[in-house]
């Protein structure tokens, strides 16, 4: 059986394509279905099915475009009532892709509609599963997002049904099949995922901490639900625009794909009340950026990071990127539901700069810098990781005020004395630069290389905790 994974963006979010006998089917499609239709007009195929594992959280699925552009029929499991045309399939129900079948496997507990779909070869074989956020490498899809949109669905209540689903339906399985997440590490749908994309379902019984046959409910909620952080704010609202319906993605291109002139640019932004995001590199925003921009590097966590730190999905937004950037940057801004950006500066802020326009720089220093500074004068030091990453090691003394939360504790962040950012890397930090630069605040620096760099050096730090969670 031919089964093509396709992961892609910071979520490493998975899509799936098998064909067959000139019969094709797309799994969770990515937001950008160009490449499905053009690998299926390659293969001499037509894409008949769009099979939907859930309605996802993380990012906006491709399902309507290629409904639209290739005629497929959508498909959701059992229980699923989106708001335009597709099939609710009944538990078991089998589908044809060729010489293939796909059988429907109800698997509620990360959502309620959630399903899981078994792939059977053309000598009827069980292969695959298909187990989108139900079942991942080393983990299992975290049970609290749907009640963001239903209230009386409890974290609890969905772990039970997640319990249910994995020893009834998933694990009497056969232990060869093989098991294709929709994720893997980095995506925030599950606690621990591992780094690799496939595995077979015998192993994981093996080696999964949530499939361990002696566990019982209570200890399986117990054990799901420790460590876990609350999702990132956009998720629910990427859900409604997969329930509901979303614009096209060629229409989006259209409208944000206008090129503006320094002085144009900066007419819309202040008629509009835009937001200027600037995607290029922390290096080369520290050097020089529009007064007001806020700074998300393409070269990172960029959708997660949108989705964390900017809270109306309905934002206007004004690009900054690198030249022939900007497309990606629309791309990945509309894979996570951010579909209204109304135009990019041509020429990038080398154009802005050439025309005179006032611009802001932001101090970075680097580790070994740091080092003689809390030898000589002790600064307060902000340390901008996730609370787990804090907690398995951080600098002696610093404070910790995730990136996610700074909007909530700017009060923690003092404009009577210097401080210094620190994340993992750079990355992080000078977002959260940015931020407070909008806001205010000058007399503050990061550090260049984040905690990987201060490791480096003698600067205290705690002992090593091993993290109990990955979010």
């Amino acid at each position: 059986m031919k089964v093509e994974q396709i992961y892609t963006g910071c979520l490493a979010h998975a899509a799936y394509y098998i064909e067959s006998k000139g019969v094709a089917a797309v799994f969770d499609p990515l937001r950008e279905v160009q490449p499905y239709l053009e690998r299926a007009k390659k293969d001499n195929a037509k894409i008949k099915y769009v099979f939907e594992t859930h309605f996802h959280a993380d990012f906006v699925s491709g399902h309507l475009d290629l409904q639209k552009k290739a005629g497929a029929e959508i498909v959701f499991g059992p229980g699923a009532k989106p708001a335009y045309k597709a099939t609710t399939a009944n538990d078991n129900q089998i589908f044809e892709v060729g010489d293939y079948k796909v059988k429907v496997i109800h698997t509620p507990g990360h959502t309620m509609e959630s399903t899981t779909y078994l792939l059977i070869d053309e000598n009827d074989k069980e292969h695959g599963l298909i187990t989108g956020d139900t079942l991942f490498i080393g983990d299992v899809g975290r049970p609290d997002l749907a009640q963001h949109v239903v209230a009386d669905l409890t974290e609890e209540k969905l772990a039970a049904h997640l319990y249910d689903s994995l020893r009834n339906r998933i694990m009497p399985l056969n232990d060869d099949l093989i098991v294709y997440p929709n994720h893997g590490a980095g995506s925030a749908c599950g606690k621990m995922m591992s780094k690799e994309t496939t595995d077979t379902l015998g192993h994981q019984k093996k080696v999964n901490y949530a499939l361990r046959p002696d566990m019982t409910k209570e200890e399986f909620i117990k054990e799901l639900l420790t460590g876990l952080t609350a999702p990132p704010g956009y998720f629910p609202k990427n859900v409604i625009m997969n329930i509901q319906g979303y614009e096209s993605l060629d229409q989006i291109m259209d409208r944000a794909t206008t090129p503006y002139s320094p002085e144009a640019f900066e007419t819309v932004a202040n008629e509009t009340g835009a937001l200027v995001l600037d995607t290029r590199n922390a290096e080369d925003f520290a050097k020089g950026f529009i007064p007001n921009s806020i700074n998300i590097g393409l070269d990172g966590s960029f959708a997660q990071w949108v989705g964390e730190m900017i809270p109306d999905i309905k934002q206007e937004i004004l690009l900054v990127t690198y030249k022939d950037k900007e497309e990606e940057a629309i791309t990945r801004l509309s894979r996570v539901g951010y579909d209204n950006t109304v135009g990019f500066l041509k020429g990038g802020f080398d154009s802005w700069k050439g025309a005179n326009k006032a611009y802001e720089t932001s101090d970075r220093i680097d580790a070994t810098t740091l080092e003689n500074l809390i030898a000589t004068k002790k600064p307060l030091v902000i340390d901008v990781r996730k609370k787990s990453e804090y907690d398995s090691e951080h600098v002696i003394g610093a404070i910790n005020v995730p990136l996610n939360e700074i909007n909530q504790h700017l009060a923690q962040f003092p404009k009577d004395q210097p401080f210094v950012l620190h994340c993992a890397g750079g990355y992080r930090s000078m977002i959260a630069a940015s931020i407070l630069k909008q806001r205010g605040w000058q007399d503050f620096t990061d550090v260049k290389g984040g905690f990987d760099a201060i490791s480096k050096t003698s600067i205290p730090v705690s002992d090593y905790v091993c993290p109990t969670t990955l979010l």
